[in-house]
């Protein structure tokens, strides 16, 4: 036996308790120790085997440490053969999360056992592969088909009681993982149950295959995983058990070869990652119970909700009291969606809205609160104004945030007598649903106010990223630059639409001008007449949405934009006049349209946005690669199976991306630019995922 997984001999009971913590990860030293365990009660003359996990967990999935790396014998698979194949009655006590290869595990065991608060499930498709230790054949003989598919192409957890309920689990008790493993295999014995071999259990129910595996790939949006796991899960129907994993090691193979393997796993490491910065270790964050919030509209109703379902007291200021009715109808409206999913209960709800949520009118009420989140209109003189009263109301060591998209926090801050108080901490709407947080480190912001943004940040849920001060920060500063070159092809010939259709197919949820539209053209229109004074005249500017502007029509709110919404249908059809402006500003500009595919479409777009990416890090405003891409994952729909744009950058090959960005500034030398950064990696050899190690 080794220190990973602990023996003892309890009456006939050999009791294998697993102890690799945090989360008792199936790495090789709990390989080892659980196959030496079994032989030990083996020979040890035992007649059942408890296996179980110390502290918090079951088995909570592989050992991320093993990821990309060779898999060192015995792999998994054969981990799960040798206990299935035990003469003796195997047991599984579950608590805490039993998750991929630990869900593996355990469905390789004859029986278990869980706690109530236990949850299991696949998520492997999640990290773009399948379960590659016999889950996808042993899950079907226990759930049948159609509930296999479910959770093996979703990845998601399910509890105990929807578990027991599946035929995943076959008991659920109170009591110690430990407590609870002995007295149901003492019942077993007892009862003299037969042992209860999954993979000997007849196959489940045939379906239709061809047409879910379609459906599967079409509901990815071009992730492939969930679709080829339908591939494993039908061989364990047609095929016989050793065929089937056989065919599921060979789907899994494929999987891992893939860019989106690789993708996702990037996601899966800088998603944890993107939150720790070395500057913040040994830094206490203050303490925050009470948060103010300014303005009520749809993103501070949102911050305000996103708050009070993180535990937290709000008190709201508008500017009138029908205003600050409206925004109490947003929030429990807000709330109320959550009541209806079942992620709050009546009672919670009931506190949240009765009790935890003030409204006022009167900046005096603020006096108390630990941090305030100012989300008013976008206008420089209007931010100031309001962080002078608030520099006037909250107490000493309030952290005094702003929510702006773009302006200068440094500016901001200035305008108080405490800037070593006020940072950005940039929301995204709907800000109770996106998990994004930007947050804007001033030049004169104290690292305990960082450190309170970012616990805050945990607290609610986001995924929290440290920017720089720029125009538009990191997310939005390289929104504006992929935004504009879409505009761009659109002069030279390509549709909206055409875009729309090829990033979709591309793996966005939307288009940039269905997502121009859902936002409100109004915004784009306010943002271009601010930056006018400024625009340098090499810059190829669009004036064509502008009259769609001017002539009211600001996307879905009022029913036209680049789509018409008349038809009351959310998608809406292509706006006929966009074409008709698009063609006459040609016209005007003497351009003579180009034929762009799709590929085209993508390689420009993904060029700019990758470019305007390689200088955001350059200059420091976002600090790693992955802190770029985890901004566009989580605020900007980037497809999270490329990984980020950077990530998708080294994947493409930096040398070739470059080569192409050079061969577009030929005929435009002001926009097409390359960054100083990209330039020099390619120059060494490197990529930009070496910058994030």
């Amino acid at each position: 036996m080794n220190n990973a997984v602990d023996y003892t001999l309890q009456g006939e009971i050999a009791v294998l308790k697993a102890q690799n913590p945090p989360v008792n990860a199936l790495g090789y030293d709990v390989r080892i120790g659980l196959i030496a365990g079994i032989e030990r009660a083996e020979s040890d003359g035992a007649r059942a085997v408890l296996i179980y996990g110390d502290g918090q967990t079951y088995f909570a999935g592989a050992d991320i440490r093993e990821f990309g790396q060779p898999m060192r014998e015995p792999a998994l698979p054969e981990v799960c053969y040798r206990i299935e194949a035990s003469p003796l009655l195997v047991v599984s006590s579950l608590h805490g999360t039993a998750l991929g290869g630990g869900f593996e595990v355990a469905l390789s065991t004859h029986y278990r056992v869980a706690v109530p608060s236990a949850k299991v499930g696949m998520p492997e498709v999640q990290l773009g592969i399948l379960p590659g230790a016999g889950g996808t054949q042993r899950m079907p003989r226990l759930t049948g088909t159609q509930a296999a598919l479910d959770l093996i192409t979703t990845g998601r957890h399910v509890g105990a009681a929807e578990a027991h309920k599946l035929g995943l689990i076959d008991k659920i008790a109170d009591g110690t993982p430990l407590e609870n493993g002995l007295a149901f295999a003492q019942e077993l014995l007892e009862q003299g149950a037969p042992r209860r071999v999954t993979s000997e259990l007849p196959a489940s129910e045939a379906l239709d295959f061809d047409a879910i595996y379609e459906t599967t790939l079409k509901k990815g949006r071009g992730q492939v995983s969930p679709a080829v796991a339908v591939r494993a899960v039908q061989a364990s129907v047609e095929l016989p058990f050793s065929e089937g994993m056989k065919r599921e090691n060979e789907l899994f193979m494929e999987l891992m070869a893939t860019d989106q393997r690789q993708g996702l796993i990037h996601a899966f490491f800088s998603e944890r990652a993107v939150s720790k910065l070395p500057e913040l270790k040994g830094v206490a964050p203050r303490d925050v119970t009470a948060m103010g919030v300014i303005g009520g509209g749809t993103m501070g109703a949102g911050i305000a909700t996103s708050a009070l379902l993180a535990g937290l007291d709000v008190t709201l200021i508008e500017m009138n009291a029908n205003a600050a009715e409206a925004a109490r109808g947003r929030i429990e409206g807000n709330l109320g969606g959550a009541l209806k999913r079942g992620k709050i209960s009546a009672d919670k709800y009931e506190a949240m809205t009765t009790k935890a949520l003030v409204l006022s009118t009167d900046y005096a009420a603020l006096g108390d609160v630990d941090l305030v989140v100012e989300a008013v209109f976008e206008e420089m003189s209007v931010k100031k104004e309001v962080f002078a009263k608030l520099d006037a109301a909250c107490k000493p060591g309030a952290v005094l945030a702003t929510n702006t998209s773009y302006l200068d926090v440094n500016e901001i801050a200035a305008s108080t007598s405490r800037p070593g108080d006020v940072i950005g901490m940039h929301f995204f709407s709907p800000a109770h649903v996106m998990k994004l947080l930007e947050v804007v480190v001033a030049d004169k912001t104290a690292p305990e106010v960082v450190a309170t943004a970012f616990a805050l940040g945990k607290k609610m849920g986001k995924v929290s990223v440290r920017a720089g001060v720029c125009d538009g920060f990191i997310g939005n500063r390289i929104l504006r630059h992929y935004r504009t070159v879409a505009d761009h092809m659109i002069l030279d010939g390509a549709s909206p639409y055409q875009i729309d259709k090829a990033l979709t197919d591309f793996g966005f949820a939307m288009g940039p001008y269905a997502v121009a539209d859902l936002a409100g053209l109004d915004i784009g229109w306010a943002m271009r007449k601010r930056l006018a004074s400024t625009r340098d005249p090499r810059e190829r500017v669009t004036k064509y949405i502008d009259k769609i502007c001017e002539a009211g029509h600001f996307g879905q709110k009022t029913g036209m934009g680049y789509y018409d919404y008349s038809g009351g249908k959310r998608g809406g059809v292509p706006n006929a006049d966009v074409m008709e402006l698009i063609t006459a500003e040609r016209a005007e500009l003497g351009i003579t349209a180009q034929d762009f595919n799709d590929a085209d479409i993508v390689r420009r777009y993904m060029a700019a946005m990758v470019n305007e990416a390689a200088r955001v890090v350059g200059e420091g405003i976002a600090r790693r690669p992955l802190d770029v891409d985890m901004t566009l994952v989580f605020g900007y729909g980037f497809p999270r199976y490329h990984g980020g744009p950077l990530k998708w950058a080294d994947l493409q090959g930096l040398p070739d991306l470059l080569a192409d960005i050079r061969s577009y500034s030929e005929s435009d030398p002001y926009f097409w630019q390359p960054a100083p950064l990209l330039e020099q990696l390619v120059a060494e050899g490197r990529t930009f995922d070496d910058l994030n190690k």
